[in-house]
Order: C-alpha cells, then structure tokens, then sequence
C-alpha cells in the first residue's frame, strides 16, 4: 500500500492583508505529525515568499509577518528578489 501524503494543518490567523494598496495571502500552516509552523507570503502576482526558520507557534509565525510589515513595510512583499523580508527566500 503506497504511503499517503501527510495532512497540512493551516491556521486560523491565515489570511488576506491590505496595507499601502498592497495585498498580500498569509499563509500559516505546519505538517499535521509536526509541532513547528512554516510561514508563506503570497503577493498579487503569484510569487511566494516563504520564511527560512519554522516557528513554534502560529501566533510566532503572524507576529514574524506582522514585524516584517512594521520594520520593512508592505512593499517587501513585491516581486523584487533584493528586497525580501529577512530570513525568508523569493520563490
């Protein structure tokens, strides 16, 4: 019997942000065998930032968001490689 895949759990605090007339798709999210939640951004245009480190909470995981919008405003959300929020990778 082939193995199936694992169960994503996504978090209530996902979801749709507007600031600066940027919109931006929260996604909080963690592996249903997984204590650890993995964080993704995802612009307008379909690109996908998504944070290197996993956090231990979902609350963690918003608030890291929430910092990168305060320290580095909504337009690190773009599609602009240089200008990704810190610890997290363009895709």
């Amino acid at each position: 019997m082939p193995d199936s895949d694992p169960e994503i759990v996504e978090s209530p605090l996902s979801r749709t942000v507007s600031r600066d007339g940027i919109t931006v798709c929260v996604h909080i999210f963690r592996l249903e065998s997984e204590r650890l939640w993995g964080l993704e951004v995802i612009n307008d245009c379909g690109t996908s930032i998504v944070w290197d480190q996993m956090f231990n909470s979902d609350t963690a995981a918003f608030e890291a968001f929430a910092r990168a919008v305060v320290t580095e405003g909504m337009a690190t959300f773009l599609d602009d490689e240089n200008d990704v929020p810190a610890g997290a990778t363009l895709h």
